[in-house]
């Protein structure tokens, strides 16, 4: 079968992840003799630099890991809404959104302390071995992809009039970044050699990374993260709001392990993040399955897989978050499935129908039915978060401003790393992109944005609440074999993610293998799609019912027949669905396998 790359095949080690550099960087901790946990802080740490548009060191990440021969565990790097988030304080504000943008959509800071904590109890290397390629890079330049000169490009105003210290970082001499032409950030780079200066003398290697995160929580950067959260900022609502933010929170939040939510299905086991994230969306996805599934591609089967999606998105909008208990069992369970399953007819629907998990009765938000405008501000190419800021001189303040298609929008990373020993992990760092806060000019980052995914209504799952997780949709997975950890995989793309890993997922279990291992890359590069009858996670959180983007190189007959059966289809591009990456492990032989997304010519696997 023809593939856009081979998938790669080696006993070394793997990493593939939304960045050359940073799968490249990650390579270079496996060969200096780090493990699977190292490579993926080292190259977490690149993507800031990289993808400074995707993600940044005050953002989130959820992580999961499998230790050779032990458990599989999710750490999480959500981070909490600060003690002064209520609704009240919002809505005395005259909100009835959280921002999209700005300090007020802050949560405590998460990414940073997580891969701290999974390097000093998994990695072997010190926090200066891992920290120097993304210095390397912040501070000696590196070549941007087009991309973040586009995202810039469309916040020019807003940093040259409001966030000025944005425009200091992302407009060098006045113009966005150029591919071929060095962006620098050399703020970026004095933080974080600050960082192991002040921690260089703590001790040995775990003593060096909890001053790190000392300095971090209580230090000179969380003084920085605090000023800035008290600046009054222009954000989505057009006005210049003062965030929650304070010392109190930065110091009392770490990241922590829990047990990962799974589901069995055919042989194979599913791990996910819990319901605080959209992880078990995949989950009830399989669960929803009938015993027999259609044939794979066809009309049926992604008609199957649509409306599946749509009854499983429905639940993820009733019942889950971190603000109230969740009936994740119920959710999973046989009976509750089959009688889910009936409701898939052979038309589209264009209805948002939660169930009621041990009889208990659905809740929605208010806004949850709000349809999307056509105006700009929704793209049904749902390429990713829509969090660029619209410039204040807008007469339309509050809508974000997106290119028609999509191609600047905020979004997501992505790493997997697999090495020799066994071990293997599965990253999606987001948050704290360049187009979401004024850059902090003494770090060279700006704070993070998740708190717009939650609602400003009390009483619900994910009810904005002090202490408690905003539910994000960040979903990295870990799959087992007949209970043994087999691949590692992931994709950025909001609400899309748990979308696209499906049709990856089933795509692995149930086409032929290549070579001998899992087809990765056939998957990776099969026809995608994804649908939007449901309230997106990001500000202005409107859904389209009904409608479906689909890849134009997908089967003629299938478009058609999806028309027929009442779906509203949006050609994309051929290659503009689903961002993937994958590795994986065949335990009878230790072969390891990787691959990388073609789409966007951004992503790459490598390894050996």
């Amino acid at each position: 079968m023809f593939t856009t790359r081979p998938t790669l095949q080696g006993t070394f080690g793997m990493v593939s992840s939304t960045h050359w550099l940073a799968s490249q960087s990650a390579m270079a901790v496996l060969e200096d003799g780090g493990n699977a946990y190292d490579a993926a802080v080292a190259g977490a740490f690149v993507l800031h630099v990289v993808e400074p548009h995707l993600n940044g060191p005050a953002g989130e990440v959820p992580i999961l890991l499998a230790p050779a021969g032990g458990e599989v565990r999710v750490l999480c790097g959500q981070g909490v809404a600060p003690a002064g988030a209520t609704v009240a304080h919002y809505r005395g504000l005259g909100l009835e959104l959280v921002p999209g943008t700005g300090p007020l959509a802050a949560a405590v800071p998460g990414a940073f302390d997580a891969w701290m904590v999974l390097l000093r109890d998994h990695g072997t290397k010190s926090l200066a071995d891992v920290l120097k390629y993304a210095i390397g890079y912040a501070g000696d330049g590196h070549a941007p992809v087009e991309r973040v000169g586009q995202t810039v490009e469309t916040v020019r105003e807003l940093f040259e009039t409001e966030w000025t210290s944005s425009a200091e970082v992302y407009l060098p001499d006045g113009a966005p970044p150029r591919p071929g032409r060095l962006l620098h950030n050399p703020a970026l780079a004095a933080t974080w050699r600050r960082l192991l200066a002040e921690s260089a003398g703590a001790g040995d290697r775990e003593a060096q990374i909890e001053a790190a995160r000392e300095v971090w929580r209580t230090g000179f950067i969380a003084d920085a993260l605090v000023r800035q959260s008290r600046r009054p900022t222009m954000d989505t609502s057009g006005e210049r709001h003062a965030g929650t933010l304070t010392a109190a929170d930065l110091a009392a939040w770490s990241a922590s392990y829990e047990t990962p939510a799974t589901y069995d299905w055919n042989g194979w086991t599913l791990c996910k993040a819990g319901p605080w994230s959209q992880g078990p969306v995949l989950l009830q996805q399989l669960a929803l399955l009938p015993p027999e599934l259609p044939a794979h591609g066809s009309a049926d089967y992604v008609h199957l897989l649509i409306e599946g999606c749509k009854l499983a998105m429905a639940d993820r909008e009733a019942w889950y978050g971190d603000a109230a208990d969740v009936p994740l069992a119920e959710l999973l369970s046989d009976d509750y499935n089959a009688a889910r399953r009936a409701l898939v007819g052979d038309k589209a629907s264009y209805e948002l129908r939660p169930g009621a998990p041990g009889g208990r009765t659905p809740r929605l938000c208010a806004h949850a039915r709000v349809v999307a405008p056509d105006e700009a501000g929704f793209s049904p190419m749902g390429i990713g978060e829509p969090t660029v800021a619209k410039s204040p001189l807008s007469p339309v303040p509050g809508e974000p401003e997106v290119a028609g298609d999509g191609a600047t929008r905020g979004d997501t990373c992505h790493i997997d790393v697999v090495d020799r020993w066994g071990n293997m992990v599965a990253a999606t760092p987001s948050g704290g992109w360049l187009q979401s806060s004024p850059v902090v000019p003494e770090l060279g980052f700006p704070l993070g944005t998740r708190l717009q995914m939650t609602w400003l209504e009390e009483g619900l799952p994910n009810s904005l609440t002090p202490g408690r997780r905003p539910r994000t949709t960040l979903t990295p997975s870990i799959a087992l074999r007949d209970g043994v950890p087999v691949m590692a995989f992931g994709t950025p793309g909001g609400d899309q993610q748990d979308q696209w890993q499906l049709h990856f997922f089933l795509a692995v279990a149930l086409r032929p293998a290549v070579r001998g291992s899992l087809d990765l890359q056939g998957a990776i590069d099969a026809p995608n799609w994804h649908n939007d009858s449901f309230p997106g996670s990001f500000y202005p959180r409107g859904m389209r019912p009904g409608s479906v983007t689909l890849e134009a190189r997908t089967d003629p007959y299938v478009v058609e027949e999806l028309r027929r059966r009442g779906h509203d289809v949006v050609l994309g591009d051929d290659w503009s669905e689903g961002r993937l990456c994958a590795v994986a492990r065949d335990p009878e032989t230790g072969v390891l396998s990787a691959a990388a997304n073609p789409r966007g010519m951004q992503g790459y696997a490598v390894g050996r």
